[in-house]
C-alpha cells in the first residue's frame, strides 16, 4: 500500500488534474478515431485545436482576470506564418508573391513551422503587449479588441503576403486526431505548469487585488506581459494546426466568430480553472456537432434552421452568466479522489 507521505503519491496528487485531463482526452480520441465517423473525426480535430486556443486563453485570462478579445489575432498570425513555410511553392508564388525569396523557395517541416509560427505570434505579442498590458480592467479588454481589429485589417489588405481576401490553398492536411491530441496535451501541460509557477501565483495575486499585489512587490505589468506572450505562443501554434486541418486559409476565418466561440467555451467551463477550459471545449463541441447534424437532417430526419448552433450557443452562454457565473466546473480543478490521510489510517490499522 502506498503511503500518503511518499514522494510518488505527493507528485501524483500535485499533477492529478493534468493526468486526468490528458487521460480523458486520450479516451475520447481513441473512441472517435476507431468509430470511423468522418464528420465526428473532423469535429474532434477542430475541438482539439480549440483546446489549444482555450488553454492559452485560460493561461492569460484565468490568471490575470483581464478578458482578451485579441488572441484570435495571434492564431491568425501563427496560421499564416506556418503557411508561408509549408504550402506548395507554386501556391506561394501565385497567392503570396511578396514573400522573401527564402520563403518562396524553401519549405520547413510541419513541426518546425508550427513552432516558428508560435514564436512569431509571441514576438508580436511582446511588442504590442508592451503598451496594452499597462492598462487594467475594461480598458485593457478594449485594447485587446482594438489589437485584433488591427491584425485583421492588416492581413485582409496585405495581399502580397496573405493573399488578402482570397484563400490560400495547398496546405498539407497533416493535423490528424492524434497530432491534435499531442498539441492539446502540450498546451494543457504548459498552462498547468505556468499556473503552478511563481509567475502564475504572482499574476493571480494581481487578479484578486491589484493594489495589494503591487504593495507586496509584484511587478503587475511584467507578469501580465509574460502571460500575454506565452499565451500568444500557444495561440500561434493553434493557428498552424488549424490551417493544416482545413488545408486552406482565409482571413475571414479569424474574425469575431472564432473569438466568440472560444471565449464562450472558456466561460462555459469556468474561466479560472484549466479543467473548466477543457470541459467547456468538449461540452460545447459535442453540442455544436449534434446541432449541425440536426441542421443537415442527419438525425431522425429533423431539419433545424440554418445557424441554429450559433443561436443555441448564445442562449447557453446567457444562461451560464445568469445562473452559474463560475461555469460548469465552478472554477475548480479535478478533485483528488482520495480523502483522508492514507498513511495515518494505515498506521492505525497496524497498531490495532
Amino acid at each position: 500500500m502506498i503511503e500518503a507521505n511518499t514522494p510518488l503519491l505527493r507528485l501524483l496528487r500535485t499533477y492529478w488534474p493534468l493526468v486526468m485531463l490528458s487521460l480523458g482526452l486520450l479516451i475520447i480520441v481513441a473512441i472517435v478515431d476507431s468509430s470511423g465517423d468522418v464528420i465526428l473525426a473532423q469535429t474532434l480535430i477542430e475541438g482539439l485545436v480549440r483546446i489549444v486556443i482555450v488553454a492559452a486563453l485560460y493561461l492569460f485570462i484565468g490568471n490575470s482576470g483581464i478578458i482578451s478579445f485579441g488572441h484570435i489575432g495571434f492564431v491568425m498570425i501563427g496560421a499564416y506564418a506556418t503557411a508561408w513555410q509549408t504550402c506548395c511553392p507554386y501556391t506561394r508564388e501565385m497567392f503570396m508573391p511578396g514573400l522573401p525569396v527564402y520563403l518562396l523557395n524553401n519549405s520547413h517541416h510541419f513541426v518546425l513551422a508550427i513552432f516558428l509560427g508560435g514564436l512569431l505570434a509571441a514576438v508580436v505579442a511582446l511588442i504590442s503587449g508592451y503598451a496594452i498590458m499597462r492598462l487594467s480592467g475594461i480598458a485593457a479588454s478594449i485594447g485587446t479588441f482594438a489589437l485584433m481589429m488591427v491584425f485583421y485589417s492588416i492581413y485582409l489588405r496585405w495581399s502580397t503576403w496573405t493573399s488578402g481576401a482570397s484563400s490560400v490553398i495547398g496546405l498539407p492536411t497533416t493535423t490528424t486526431p492524434w497530432v491534435g491530441y499531442a498539441y492539446a496535451v502540450v498546451a494543457i501541460v504548459g498552462a498547468f505548469l505556468y499556473s503552478r509557477s511563481k509567475w502564475g501565483l504572482a499574476l493571480r495575486s494581481s487578479r484578486d487585488d491589484e493594489v495589494a499585489a503591487k504593495a507586496a512587490g509584484v511587478n503587475v505589468f511584467g507578469q501580465r506581459l509574460l502571460a500575454f506572450v506565452v499565451s500568444a505562443f500557444f495561440c500561434g501554434m493553434a493557428g498552424g494546426l488549424f490551417g493544416h486541418f482545413l488545408g486552406m486559409l482565409t482571413v475571414d476565418s479569424f474574425g469575431l466568430g472564432m473569438t466568440f466561440i472560444t471565449l464562450s467555451m472558456l466561460v462555459l467551463g469556468g474561466m479560472q480553472s484549466l479543467t473548466g477550459a477543457v470541459v467547456g471545449v468538449v461540452v460545447l463541441s459535442f453540442l455544436i456537432d449534434i446541432l449541425r447534424r440536426l441542421e443537415n437532417g442527419m438525425v431522425s430526419g429533423l431539419n433545424l434552421p440554418t445557424s441554429s448552433a450559433e443561436v443555441f450557443v448564445g442562449i447557453v452562454i446567457i444562461l451560464i452568466l445568469m445562473f452559474r457565473q463560475s461555469g460548469i466546473t465552478g472554477n475548480q480543478e479535478v478533485y483528488w479522489p482520495f480523502k483522508g490521510d492514507v498513511s495515518a489510517s494505515s498506521a492505525m490499522k497496524r497498531q490495532s
